[in-house]
């Protein structure tokens, strides 16, 4: 209960005791109403018998996309401050887009100056875990009335409750490193005035007679780049997300089948990596590489940008004509998505896992979630048909299904996950400027795939 409720409370009592004695009423014959306060239950006494404490504070954390995504988790932050009972929130927004967000909570931890809750990638947890940097909060959970790890996507729940010390996962497995806040998948913004003034193809067209394919895509982004040599068919964020997802159409990916060991070397992974590359050097067709193409693609000078939901509260700030299109198909036969989640985790080193708790739990509610998946930023983490439908009706953009058709049993994607048998952080390292070599033509695909899993293999514990 806030303090100045509090203090009213007070001032009653002291009011009515002062009166009581002008009464000349004697102490042991005090009038019934006194009695109760004396033996009110605990929670009465806490206002009425001493001073309550100061609300907790808390503070909390994301790495926002865009400044409309930090307004976005401002105002859930000033919302759920008047909700939760007995807790003072503090919103800070992180960095940008990279390792160097998760880098300054690692440090931080350490330093005991991070937050209390906040938000990292679904492929650090393991990473946050075994360094004892986030709390395991399965005993608090255990304490909750009517939690169910069954209420969210069983991808994410399946890392966030594995036990490295039994290698199981699950309700039972003793482990609960988070909840997740949204699931997403990569699409294609469009910007629909270019390509209507290139005489291109509609891209949602295409996918909807299903011709959307590596081939289509070129055509499309050959076509708008022609428009001028400031004008760009193509751009997408220099992380493994957007590169990734060429290797995975073209049925390859970073690692084997059960994690444990690198494949980035392997044919069909090599091929993916060679068509990105021909994007940026052969055919001139993308923003250059390393180079934010979010601001470009708001100016209007690219006509398609990859990104997942998070961008959409930033594109829906733009003034020309907009939609999104799920991603091309490769030679796998799948357009090569990923499933992208990130959790709420707390402090390993927080004052308050009860309060800190709490925050997580109000932050990833139905409630909480259909507020933020309104305002474009993410798709419900809980499992919902009922969030899903709604979730279409959250516009614009217009044709919301190609988010959902990137999640899609059928679609196949990635699940984004932590390396519970290696170091992800690592891996990244080597892999990340390996990659960006090759993309910006100092490195050959055949030189890279020569090299890459004697690097990255060391990353890898089993």
């Amino acid at each position: 209960m806030k303090n100045s409720l509090l203090m009213k409370v007070l001032s009653l009592l002291v009011v009515a005791s002062f009166a009581l004695s002008a009464c000349g009423t004697p102490a042991t014959e005090a009038p019934a109403t006194e009695a109760v306060v004396t033996e009110a239950p605990a929670t009465e006494a806490v206002v009425t018998e001493a001073p309550a404490a100061e609300d907790v504070e808390i503070r909390w954390r994301t790495r926002p996309d865009n400044q409309e995504e930090i307004d976005v988790y401002s105002q859930i932050s000033t919302e759920l401050d008047a909700e939760i009972d007995g807790v003072t929130l503090t919103y800070e927004p992180g960095g940008s887009e990279g390792a160097n967000y998760q880098d300054q909570l690692r440090a931080e931890v350490a330093a005991g100056t991070a937050p209390d809750v906040f938000w990292i990638p679904g492929t650090d947890v393991a990473d946050f875990a075994t360094r004892g940097l986030i709390l395991n909060a399965a005993d608090v959970a255990a304490a909750t009335d009517g939690f169910n790890v069954d209420d969210f996507y069983a991808g994410p729940m399946d890392h966030l409750t594995f036990n490295p010390e039994t290698s199981t996962s699950g309700a039972g497995s003793g482990a609960l490193w988070g909840l997740p806040r949204d699931v997403s998948t990569f699409a294609l913004y469009l910007n629909m005035d270019l390509i209507n003034e290139a005489g291109a193809p509609d891209p949602r067209e295409l996918a909807a007679n299903g011709e959307w394919d590596w081939d289509a895509f070129l055509d499309v982004a050959q076509k708008t780049r022609a428009l001028g040599s400031d004008v760009y068919g193509y751009g997408a964020s220099a992380w493994w997300g957007p590169y990734g997802v060429w290797l995975n159409a073209s049925g390859g990916g970073f690692f084997n089948e059960d994690r444990t060991a690198c494949a980035l070397n392997t044919e069909e992974s090599l091929a993916g990596l060679d068509f990105q590359r021909s994007l940026y050097q052969d055919f001139d067709i993308a923003t250059p590489y390393g180079e934010d193409a979010e601001p470009p693609f708001r100016a209007g000078k690219v006509a398609m940008f990859q990104n997942g939901r998070w961008a959409t509260p930033g594109i829906r700030t733009v003034d020309f004509e907009w939609d999104v299109v799920e991603l091309p198909a490769g030679p796998s036969g799948t357009a090569g998505n990923w499933l992208f989640w990130g959790a709420y985790v707390i402090n390993a080193n927080t004052e308050h896992p009860e309060e800190a708790w709490k925050l997580v739990q109000a932050l990833t509610t139905a409630q909480t979630q259909g507020k933020i998946s309104a305002l474009g930023a993410n798709i419900p983490s809980r499992v919902s048909q009922e969030a899903l439908d709604a979730f279409l009706t959250f516009s614009p953009p217009a044709n919301n299904q190609a988010f959902l058709n990137g999640i899609a049993a059928d679609a196949n994607p990635t699940a984004e996950g932590p390396l519970w048998a290696g170091s992800w952080p690592e891996f990244d390292q080597i892999m990340g400027p390996a990659i960006q070599g090759v993309l910006t033509g100092a490195t050959t695909v055949e030189d890279f795939g020569a090299t890459i899993c004697d690097e990255a293999d060391k990353v890898f514990t089993n």
